[in-house]
């Protein structure tokens, strides 16, 4: 299936919708492991058309499942509980369609159970991802391809997380403004397991609220309620919207978008991106009393804020999306990496650039590329020269004693130097020391895998 890009038009009117108007774009969502938070590229449009029936009829329409066809397919994504790839289902939807479309308009459609999987974190923990089939997917990018639109001018201009036009950037520069103009307190606040913990019914509530299509509440709700597989055994969920569904960013930000209105009617300056809420103020006086109050709001969806990660203090002392903000000559605030952000990306580089036996030095490159490229990208704002720098060198450093350690022998790097133009001492200094892969890689070592030499393969500059 294909279908040519159309223009970005975001059109739509706050508050209840029905049957869907108007032509609008949608936006994808990622979600890398061990990465920063993730930006959205342009996937297409769904044309809607005053009378064309349903939201539920107007999301299966052949041109609005060809665009969701074509966003499923770009993200590539690892098969479902029933093992089917994109390729297998393409084969399967050319006899099963007209059965699966007819019940989906019946509200027969049962989706199936998601397959748990479970993520690596930079610092060593696990994030649970649920992945539906290919086909679920499909359903699902459909209804967001229509939703969305229709949904999202509602949202407070505050939150700009997993919405069209608007990314990661959008947010950190907010917070800046906020304390640039004084307000130097933070309450930062995190949510225990949000995706885990939604409660359905309050979150259909609120959807029903927004839209008056009784067939995609319905699925919705079904979709929500599907399995978890895990083991070889389905579990039944009661609460919870689990990551890996395109639909589940666009249900967190109906969720979440109460409390944001709470706190524009109250006059709060804050930055929300998904489930990450930062409010800034100018006493710690006022943050308690913001805190007291998101308590509140948070409980009255059955969330929990996580209090060994939520606190009000010094936006000097906090981060946020990975950024963290300092003072520069004449009080101007900047944007840093955070340090945890700096010690995830060492720990993410070790990850991809473990020793192993018949790799060769362009393999590690093309391995480390896509990864350092995208970090470069999130972190553009970042105004610490000298950390670049600094991560620079250490990469380098790291890649020459792994070029070391792929050699091994004394006269394997002794014969590879020569070839490289080392000169004759160098060479066989260097070999002479072949078991001290760390040390040796920092001294004669440089001058021949020099930083020219890196680029010449390709290894991304951070500074």
């Amino acid at each position: 299936m294909g279908m040519s890009k159309a223009k970005r038009q975001m059109l739509g009117q706050p508050g209840r919708v029905g049957v869907a108007r108007g032509e609008a774009w949608r936006d994808s969502i990622s979600d890398e492991a061990g990465g920063p938070p993730s930006e959205h590229p342009d996937t297409g449009s769904a044309r809607l058309k005053v009378g064309a029936g349903t939201l539920l009829e107007a999301a299966l329409t052949r041109e609005n499942l060809k665009a969701a066809w074509k966003r499923v397919k770009a993200n590539k994504g690892a098969a479902g509980v029933d093992g089917l790839d994109i390729e297998h289902t393409a084969e399967l939807l050319r006899t099963s369609w007209p059965q699966t479309r007819q019940a989906l308009l019946a509200g027969t459609y049962r989706p199936q159970p998601v397959r748990k999987v479970m993520i690596p974190k930079p610092d060593g923990s696990q994030r649970e991802l649920g992945i539906p089939t290919v086909l679920d997917r499909l359903i699902q990018q459909a209804l967001l391809q229509v939703l969305q639109p229709l949904i999202d001018p509602s949202f407070s201009d505050h939150s700009h997380g997993f919405r069209p036009g608007r990314r990661a950037h959008d947010a950190v520069k907010a917070a800046r403004a906020y304390v640039q103009s004084g307000k130097r307190v933070v309450v930062d606040v995190d949510l225990a397991k949000f995706f885990d913990r939604v409660n359905h019914d309050i979150l259909i509530d609120r959807l029903q609220k927004r839209i008056d299509d009784a067939g995609v509440i319905r699925l919705v709700r079904a979709y929500l309620n599907a399995g978890i597989m895990a083991g070889g055994v389905v579990v039944d969920r009661y609460q919870g919207t689990p990551q890996g569904g395109p639909l589940s960013p666009l249900l967190a930000n109906v969720l979440l978008d109460e409390v944001d209105k709470a706190l524009e009617a109250r006059g709060y300056s804050f930055a929300r991106y998904a489930d990450d809420c930062n409010v800034y103020v100018g006493s710690l006086k006022a943050g308690q009393r913001v805190m007291a109050l998101l308590r509140k709001l948070y409980a009255g969806l059955k969330l929990q804020i996580n209090e060994a990660k939520s606190a009000v203090g010094s936006v000097f002392g906090r981060k946020f999306l990975g950024y963290a903000l300092w003072v520069a000559k004449g009080r101007e605030i900047k944007y840093a990496v955070a340090h945890k952000a700096v010690e995830d990306f060492k720990a993410r580089i070790r990850q991809l650039t473990r020793r192993s036996g018949g790799r060769s030095m362009e393999q590690v490159v093309q391995r480390l590329r896509p990864y350092m490229l995208g970090w470069k990208a999130y972190f553009a704002l970042a105004q610490t020269p000298k950390v670049w720098r600094e991560l620079d060198e250490w990469l380098r450093h790291r890649l020459r004693a792994i070029q070391l350690w792929h050699w091994k022998r004394p006269a394997t790097m002794y014969r590879e130097l020569k070839a490289l133009g080392a000169g004759e001492t160098a060479a066989k200094r260097v070999a002479a020391n072949s078991r001290r892969w760390w040390r040796n890689s920092n001294h004669l070592l440089k001058t021949v895998l020099t930083i020219a030499y890196f680029d010449r393969l390709g290894v991304p500059r951070l500074s």
